[in-house]
């Protein structure tokens, strides 16, 4: 069997041979000529690339075609289609939400809620409705007629809801619902025990007896005074009655007096002592700065609060102090005082002489302002509003030396004429006491100042601010004076400074000019100028006289005045170099 098999393999060998010479003859027949079969390896010219980056840089595309765009990436590569364009922003990736729901998005405090088909009075009126009758309108009806619920409960209550009830039946409802109550009180009382109604320890008790905080105040009603409230009653309408005599609310008034202290009041030549010297003019224009004390005045028993030269000339000084008296001394001759004016019953605020010296006014912390003849002494007129005067001014125009501007301690600045002493203007924007009152702009507007830490500029006779000057900064200012030029105001800051404005359309701060180095903090001292407005002048709280060079804002020089404060100082208008300083030691210093 063994053989027979090999023979049967050796017989499809064959055959196979067979078959592939007839297939392929030309494989068999070899031929000298042909050359000989050669094998060679297959080459491109192309470059080898790397197909791995492809590969991941197409699934990149791949999936960013398909992802939501990033907010936060500024340039898109690629051509969004609408849905990515469209598609929710989720997840924390969201830069200005924790939630990553858009601020701009946002309708509800969890997030963002779509609008329903049914608004949400309505659902709130259907919802309730159904809580209590039981039915409510079907909101997949079309018709809008069709219901859920107890539809017996419908037909009783003519299909309305919790919104629309008529109010008579509001009411018949309320009705209802307190009588019910009432006999629930009525049936719980009855069922109270008795026992416990007589027990004032009880809650019961309580509840049965308790009264009103106010019952009870009507019993015993007092129906006359004892003895002590008649006395009262007696000695309150005399000390009412004595005010209303002596002027009430209007201030204090006190007999008007006044007293010569010079050897005669007409010189030989029958000219009056306040007529000022016939050699008395301006040396030069140029202005110094004192340096030795020259003369010194000790007339008032208490401080001096303000000071005056007369008009022009400056031959006399006007002092007010406070120990109620008004003081005018000798400049140019004996240096003695000359005229003591009593009028008021309390200390001296401020005083201010008109145009041509021959009158002046004083104001007073007995509420009073007096109109004086600065000759006789004798009172022209005397104002009240029932307030505190702290400042006086007249008018400087020449045909309205009539005109009286006062500020008051309460925020106003009074308006009077004198020739007929009625009030003819209030100007009341203020929020504090009015301080200085300064006019400007050729006398057609005023400025004044507060303790509301506020500048305000006004037309004269128009009770309308038309600049408002306050700034966080900014402190009070109890002291203001122009310059020569009349282009600037130098206002007193109580922060330690002297700041500089502007008197054009805009009153603006000067920010370049600032006098700073004395120390004025919760004092009204005065500040000035020199008559050429080269030199600032103020005194300080602790007695010095400070002088700053206008253009370089430095410290010319410092004189020490007084012991206490240095409340006043004045250039003399003619002599240049001449200055008077007053202080609350009482005492008037001349320097030279």
């Amino acid at each position: 069997m063994d053989l027979l098999q090999t023979y049967k393999d050796q017989n499809d060998e064959d055959s196979g041979e067979l078959e592939d010479r007839t297939e392929n003859p030309i494989s068999t027949t070899s031929s000298p000529e042909a050359s000989p079969p050669r094998l060679l390896a297959a080459k491109s010219a192309a470059p080898k690339v790397d197909d791995t980056m492809l590969a991941l840089t197409v699934a990149q595309a791949h999936q960013a075609h398909s992802r939501p765009i990033d907010p936060v990436q500024h340039v898109v590569a690629f051509n969004p289609t609408y849905d990515q364009l469209w598609a929710p922003i989720v997840g924390p990736a969201h830069p200005y939400a924790k939630d990553g729901i858009a601020q701009g998005m946002r309708n509800h405090k969890l997030g963002f809620v779509e609008d329903a088909s049914i608004e949400s009075f309505v659902f709130d009126e259907q919802y309730n409705t159904f809580h209590k009758y039981g039915y409510a309108a079907d909101p997949s009806a079309s018709a809008g007629n069709n219901y859920v619920g107890d539809l017996d409960a419908l037909q009783k209550n003519d299909a309305i809801s919790v919104y629309n009830i008529p109010q008579h039946e509001q009411k018949k409802r309320k009705i209802e619902k307190k009588e019910t109550e009432k006999e629930e009180g009525n049936d719980q009382e009855e069922n109270v025990d008795k026992i416990e109604l007589q027990n004032p320890a009880t809650d019961t008790w309580l509840m049965k007896n308790r009264k009103s905080p106010w019952a009870g105040k009507k019993e015993g009603l007092q129906t006359e005074l004892t003895e002590e409230q008649k006395k009262y009653a007696e000695e309150y309408a005399k000390k009412k009655g004595e005010e209303r005599e002596r002027g009430g609310e209007k201030g204090e008034i006190l007999p008007d007096k006044s007293t010569f202290h010079g050897k005669e009041e007409r010189d030989y030549q029958g000219r009056s002592w306040i007529a000022p010297p016939k050699d008395a003019k301006a040396n030069n224009d140029h202005c110094y700065i004192p340096k030795r004390l020259v003369h010194t005045w000790s007339g008032h028993t208490k401080g001096v609060s303000a000071i005056r030269f007369f008009p022009k000339h400056g031959h006399l000084l006007l002092s007010a102090g406070m120990d109620t008296k008004v003081k005018i001394w000798d400049v140019f001759n004996s240096g003695k005082c000359m005229r003591t004016y009593m009028g008021h019953s309390k200390a001296v605020r401020d005083i201010w002489f008109c145009n041509d010296g021959t009158k002046f006014l004083t104001a007073g912390y007995d509420k009073n302002i007096k109109y004086w003849d600065t000759e006789t002494g004798q009172v022209i007129s005397t104002f009240s509003t029932g307030k505190i005067p702290y400042v006086v001014r007249l008018n400087p125009d020449d045909d309205k030396q009539n005109i009286l501007l006062a500020g008051m301690s309460d925020k106003k600045i009074v308006q009077w004429d004198m020739n007929t002493g009625q009030i003819t203007q209030e100007y009341d924007q203020h929020l504090g006491a009015v301080n200085t009152i300064t006019f400007v702009d050729n006398n057609r507007r005023f400025v004044t100042s507060s303790d509301d830490k506020s500048l305000r500029v006004w037309e004269f006779g128009i009770p309308v601010v038309i600049k408002y000057i306050s700034e966080p900064h900014m402190h009070s200012m109890p002291s203001i004076s122009l310059h020569p030029s009349t282009n600037y105001l130098a206002a007193q800051s109580l922060d330690n400074q002297i700041l500089i404005y502007s008197t054009r359309e805009r009153f603006q701060l000067n920010k370049k000019k600032r006098f700073a180095g004395h120390i004025v903090a919760g004092y009204a001292c005065q500040v000035n100028f020199s008559p050429d407005g080269r030199f600032v002048m103020s005194g300080d709280g602790e007695g010095k006289c400070w002088f700053w060079d206008w253009k370089t804002c430095r410290v010319f020089r410092t004189l020490k005045c007084h012991e206490g404060v240095c409340i006043g100082c004045e250039w003399h208008p003619l002599e240049q170099s001449k200055v008077a300083t007053c202080g609350w030691d009482g005492l008037i210093k001349y320097w030279d």
